[in-house]
């Protein structure tokens, strides 16, 4: 499980951006959230995540979002 804080929130269109510890951005999507509606998430607001590769080629995503 990583840890990281949610950087970036497009609520509109349902996906946000969370900086890992490292550093590094990873994109998730709203269906990937557990626990919480997406609505509810915060900019600055620390998250736990795994990490996956996207079934579309698009890279990595984070997956099983929930507030830490």
């Amino acid at each position: 499980m990583n840890r990281g804080t949610i950087v970036r929130l497009i609520r509109d269109r349902g996906f946000g951006f969370i900086q890992m510890e490292n550093g590094q951005e990873v994109f998730f999507h709203a269906s990937g959230v557990e626990g919480i509606p997406f609505d509810s998430l915060v900019e600055g607001q620390t998250v736990t995540f795994d990490i996956e590769q996207d079934t579309r080629g698009r890279g990595q995503r984070a997956v099983r979002v929930s507030v830490a």
